[in-house]
């Protein structure tokens, strides 16, 4: 989840992203909602070392990269275990009890920073960055088999200054599964039946109008959007060999810099770009 910076004109500013490296057990015991081909560790390896890469080189944000952890297989997804917005982070409480430990080398990070830290400890509650959509003026929340009410609940309570939607997620694992933000007022939404769904109930429960880039794959929907000094407008999106048309959707995107990134290893574990990064705007360092 970006903790992108307070109010649209601010939205995609940061400083800092939050990664972690990954362990070898991700192939054999990481999550996964459907069987499937087993994970290429040699391979997801390169495609995460172009993913910080981009980061760290060619974006110039300073990079935090936590140790592997073989006894957290899924720990590379450091999105679900902490929802930072400006100088607050929300520690979660991950729906799947395997991966509830990722959140402590998460915390440390995060302190190390002088973030706000508030942590979910209502054991009713379960939440995964995963489902928090947040637009630079409100957040939307997915209710899903990883997120519940109450997490939903405690994320308002800890962002007061932002309305907060709930959006029912039922044929995927997440809300970002199948969208994310692609610009300051730019949904990036797939085509599936759910997805524009879940689209329909956004745009009902908002004040806001939001504008919609409608790609033909829901995989390819979810993308990482940045507002880099110098740069403007940057925006990391799945690879063409992965999906041709919906990288020409993302082509027409004029005023954008456009930085294909493979991530065809760890979408076999129901991995996306957002889930490999946290990112963080210090307004101390800008």
């Amino acid at each position: 989840m970006a903790g992108l910076g307070g109010g649209p004109a601010a939205f995609g500013r940061c400083t800092h992203a939050v990664v972690r490296a990954m362990p070898e057990s991700l192939c054999r015991q990481a999550l996964r909602s459907a069987a499937g081909p087993e994970v290429d560790f040699a391979r997801a390896e390169r495609e995460y070392q172009l993913y910080v890469g981009v980061l760290r080189g060619k974006l110039g944000l300073q990079v935090l990269e936590l140790p592997a952890d073989e006894s957290l297989p899924d720990c590379v997804f450091v999105e679900d275990v902490a929802v930072v917005c400006e100088e607050t982070a929300l520690l979660t409480r991950p729906g799947a009890p395997s991966r509830r430990k990722e959140v402590e080398a998460m915390k440390r990070v995060l302190e190390s920073l002088n973030l706000n830290i508030v942590e979910m400890v209502d054991e009713n509650a379960t939440l995964d960055g995963g489902d928090v959509l947040f637009t630079g003026r409100e957040f939307f929340v997915g209710l899903s088999r990883r997120t519940n009410q109450r997490g939903a609940e405690i994320l308002a309570d800890t962002f007061k200054d932002y309305a907060v939607s709930t959006v029912p997620v039922h044929d995927s694992l997440h809300l970002k599964s199948f969208c994310s933000m692609a610009g300051p007022n730019l949904i990036a939404i797939g085509s599936s039946e759910a997805a524009q769904k879940a689209l329909k109930t956004m745009q009902q429960m908002s004040d806001h109008r939001y504008d919609k880039l409608t790609v033909p794959d829901d995989a390819a929907a979810n993308c990482v959007y940045l507002n880099i000094p110098s740069k403007g407008n940057v925006l990391l999106h799945r690879a063409p060999e992965e999906y041709p048309e919906s990288a020409k959707v993302f082509e027409k995107l004029k005023d954008h810099m456009l930085i294909p990134i493979a991530n065809t290893e760890l979408e076999k574990v129901d991995g996306a770009l957002t889930c490999c990064s946290v990112l963080i705007n210090k307004a101390s360092e800008l």
